[in-house]
């Protein structure tokens, strides 16, 4: 089998309402899609999601790189995974949503020629998954009657609270959101490198009044030595790292300095299901727990970062929303998975299992 062609396409997504995060306000994202083509008439569906204040990148730097792929990809066996990954890494440095989209594309290849959906060709470990909700940062009362919405009216059992702009701010919004939805509900705060070390201490010593039970990424991402301090210094609650945590490299010097209880791997920054296959099992090696989180993606990559979660015993989390908060939750993109309340019960058919034509 060889690939005969790659296209590549813009995507744009279009958000309900402006989302919120410590360091951006989102009106709308653009992913870029691709298709690769094979001599055997199987195709495979990838995308690239690039978020400039995480990833560094752009969609016309994504397709710019992408199309550096392209000559390296042509005559290439598609199931020679690891060769592509190197093949890319020679050429490119980081740009991991650019190989993240070839990635994809691969392993939804792989999936067809096995007939198998992908979360079983990754490891197989489940098929349904529980995820969570993100609540973006609003007015304190704003962000408890979305949170009383999700958990009453949707049937969501874990919350995940943007915060990081102001620790009283964020502990007030907790407060409410406690009491909007009961004691029983899990509750998770990512502060987006909102917080120095002493706002961050003074904010994770507040929120063990309310239940939360990890907090993610308090620290600009570059301060590995502030993670440590906080992990050393701080009981109660799990620490979690995201933006710290791109590369495998990233993560073999996080586990080696004990700077978190759990990663949060992203396709888009380490590149891929190969790459984020690779960062569990090291944090598995280490007792580290993991949870998959997106970029504002489609569901070509919500669907591949739940299929990564249902694969791996040590992956125990899933953190794959942003399709809600989309005016068109599928795309147009029909299959992947069924949603019932927070239970997303992955799909039987080969590869990512979705309805996809360009």
């Amino acid at each position: 089998m060889k690939i005969t062609n790659v296209k590549i396409e813009k995507f744009y997504i279009e958000l309900t309402e402006p989302f919120k995060v410590a360091f951006a306000e989102v009106t709308h994202s653009v992913s870029v899609l691709i298709k690769i083509e094979t001599d055997e008439g199987i195709d495979g569906y990838g995308e690239a999601a690039p978020f400039a204040p995480v990833t560094g990148e752009t969609a016309e730097g994504t397709i710019a790189v992408l199309e550096m792929f392209r000559p390296g990809l042509i005559g290439m066996n598609p199931l020679d995974i690891e060769k592509i990954h190197a093949m890319m890494d020679s050429l490119i440095h980081d740009n991991g949503s650019a190989k993240c989209a070839v990635d994809i594309a691969l392993h939804d290849i792989k999936g067809k020629v096995m007939g198998q959906p992908l979360y079983r060709v990754l490891g197989g470990y489940q098929k349904v998954v529980q995820n969570d909700v993100t609540i973006g940062i609003s007015t304190p009362e704003k962000m408890a009657a979305a949170a009383a919405d999700y958990v009453h009216n949707q049937g969501y059992r874990i919350l995940k609270i943007k915060a990081g702009i102001d620790p009283d701010e964020d502990l007030r919004t907790l407060s409410l959101i406690r009491e909007a939805v009961g004691p029983s509900i899990r509750l998770r705060v990512d502060a987006n490198q909102g917080y120095t070390i002493s706002k961050a201490i003074y904010a994770l010593e507040g929120m063990k009044k309310y239940g939360i039970e990890a907090v993610e990424q308090c620290l600009p991402d570059w301060d590995l030595d502030g993670a440590v301090y906080l992990k050393q210094h701080v009981t109660g609650i799990q620490l979690m790292l995201d933006e710290s945590i791109h590369t495998t490299k990233d993560a073999a010097k996080a586990c080696k300095l004990g700077a978190a209880d759990i990663f949060n791997i992203k396709l888009m920054k380490c590149g891929g299901l190969y790459r984020g296959a690779q960062i569990s099992t090291l944090a598995e090696n280490f007792g580290i727990t993991c949870m998959v989180g997106c970029m504002l993606e489609t569901k070509i990559a919500i669907t591949a970062g739940l299929s990564l979660v249902a694969s791996r015993k040590n992956i125990t989390e899933a953190d794959c929303d942003s399709f809600l908060y989309y005016k068109d939750a599928d795309n147009g993109m029909p299959g992947g998975f069924e949603r019932k309340g927070d239970q997303f019960t992955l799909s039987e058919k080969p590869g990512l299992g979705l309805d996809i034509s360009f």
